[in-house]
């Protein structure tokens, strides 16, 4: 009986086999597009990094990086300083348009600084009184106090304001209503806490002091320098108050007991 022969083998290919290689090609090309259009967070791969090294003990100190209630807790601070953070660049955003809308008066212009421990607004006497007078009279920096009063109003209970009046080293005039500029600063702050009263926020969480022009920022030798220091200054800070401390008794209070 005669043996059949072996078919002879396909010089190219197999169809099935070019299918096959195609698909694989089209499937590489989709994960591609996607890895390509997604975001990856650094953090949270980090995160799985620390843990599955951890997990398996694979790599030094991969244990550290595993989420826990401690780890959660020493993220809040960070939290708290973006939030100052935010604030700050509310006011900020705040004194930039009052200076928007005072483009025409000639002088300093409302100013924000940081402080070790919290803000402070510089107001310019020029944007907020007539000379020798403490009467608030410009509309504009009237709406500016509204709007930092709607931010006080967001800031944390201990941080506390103090409204500063500042003069140069001229005397108020003859037809000022003060005698000297302890008085004319004084009454300038006074009249900056009313208005932010008025406006909503807590009298309990501020105070009102003047200088007068024993605090300048700036000569007073020549009219510009003497215009940077007449000034109102609204000074956000923070109070830490720790509960059993020992004060100290005044000799009154030991004599009374």
């Amino acid at each position: 009986m005669a043996k059949k022969k072996c078919p002879e083998c396909e010089e190219c290919l197999p169809a099935w086999l070019a299918a096959f290689g195609d698909l694989m090609s089209l499937l590489l090309c989709f994960f591609v597009l996607l890895l390509s259009m997604s975001s990856m967070d650094a953090k949270k791969v980090s995160e799985a990094i620390g843990s599955l090294s951890g997990a398996m003990s694979v790599l030094e100190g991969g244990t550290k990086t595993e989420i826990s209630k401690q780890r959660i807790q020493e993220s809040t601070p960070i939290e708290s300083q973006d939030e100052t953070s935010e604030t700050v660049n509310r006011v900020q955003e705040a004194a930039s348009d009052a200076n928007e809308m005072m483009e025409k008066a000639q002088g300093p212009e409302i100013s924000v600084e940081e402080a070790e421990n919290g803000f402070v607004i510089k107001l310019p006497a020029s944007l907020l009184f007539k000379p020798g007078s403490a009467t608030i009279e410009n509309q504009d920096t009237l709406l500016f106090l509204k709007r930092i009063a709607l931010i006080t109003e967001e800031l944390p209970k201990d941080l506390e304001l103090s409204v500063q009046g500042h003069t140069d080293n001229s005397n108020p005039g003859t037809n000022s209503p003060f005698k000297d500029n302890w008085e004319l600063s004084t009454a300038r702050a006074i009249s900056v806490l009313h208005e932010l009263v008025l406006d909503g926020v807590d009298p309990a969480r501020m105070s009102a002091c003047g200088y007068a022009q024993y605090r300048p920022v700036a000569t007073n030798a020549t009219p510009t320098g003497r215009e940077k220091n007449r000034r109102v200054e609204l000074r956000f800070y923070g109070t830490q108050k720790k509960d059993g401390v020992n004060i100290p008794k005044s000799v009154l209070d030991q004599g009374a007991n």
